[in-house]
């Protein structure tokens, strides 16, 4: 069976991340290849303790919650929310402008985004599609950290998530599924009257440049490369309730081998891409 990417206009421009980042020197490189690959044992523990303290918002790469009983606690031990850049800590944002570069490894990335966005916006007041989407980001954002993902960004109503060693070890593929299927079942996806949100997702794993970019006092934490763009293209062609996943990563995240698949053209790509299609309906 065969399908085609719509090719519809996203607000992620996935041209963007065809392009890998200057990198400042070898010596940069490597540091980053061992801190994304190896140095992940104490952040995976710190992670975890810091997600036990109930609070949102938190910070995108350690999880430290920024409001909440934990908060001045936090700032004490030098994570209070960034000025500069209000997603991270101060300490992560810090280390992350001292060592800004990156390097290639393997990982997978999660895209998600509401379904009929535009239809939604008509029928509700500002106010009222404010709360959704703010709703959607908080059940979008709490999946990612219980999965031990990284938040890289909302673009729009699109949710873009990062899975690497540090945070996962080798699971990273598996770990993006689980996101996904939770984010589903959390919008509503598995309950007999509906959806509160529909949402489709596109997961796709491979090598890619992961590191700090940005000038300045803008730093962020990203991934480039073609394997990010599969993903961007999964996503745009997911229906609602919808998860489609690349054959590769479906593979390493041990997916059921029974489930649907197609072969899909996405934009930009010469050949068809095998995807596993992950459907939550009610039961």
């Amino acid at each position: 069976m065969s399908r085609t990417d719509s090719g519809r206009d996203r607000s992620y421009d996935s041209s963007v991340s065809s392009q890998r980042p200057s990198v400042v020197s070898e010596k940069n490189e490597e540091w980053w290849r061992n801190f994304l690959e190896q140095g992940g044992d104490s952040m995976q523990r710190m992670r975890w303790v810091f997600r036990q303290i109930p609070a949102e918002p938190r910070c995108f790469m350690c999880a430290s919650p920024f409001k909440g009983p934990g908060a001045p606690l936090m700032r004490l031990i030098g994570k209070r929310q960034s000025m500069a850049n209000p997603n991270w800590c101060t300490s992560c944002f810090d280390y992350m402008s001292k060592h800004r570069g990156g390097a290639e490894v393997e990982g997978a990335f999660l895209f998600a985004d509401i379904r009929g966005s535009t239809a939604l916006a008509e029928r509700l007041s500002s106010s009222e599609y404010h709360a959704l989407l703010e709703r959607y980001f908080q059940t979008a954002t709490s999946a990612v950290f219980k999965h031990d993902g990284f938040v890289d960004k909302f673009v729009g109503d699109e949710l873009v998530a990062l899975f690497y060693p540090l945070l996962t070890g080798e699971r990273f593929a598996e770990r993006a599924v689980e996101t996904a299927r939770d984010l589903l079942t959390s919008t509503g996806h598995g309950d007999p009257e509906g959806p509160w949100v529909p949402v489709g997702a596109g997961i796709h794993a491979g090598l890619a440049w992961f590191g700090s970019v940005g000038e300045g006092s803008h730093v962020e934490m990203t991934a480039v490369g073609d394997a990010v763009n599969v993903a961007a293209r999964l996503a745009a062609a997911a229906e609602a309730g919808e998860i489609l996943v690349s054959a590769d990563a479906a593979a390493a995240a041990g997916v059921d081998p029974t489930l649907e698949r197609h072969s899909l053209e996405l934009k930009g790509k010469e050949l068809p891409t095998e995807v596993v299609s992950i459907r939550i309906a009610s039961s």
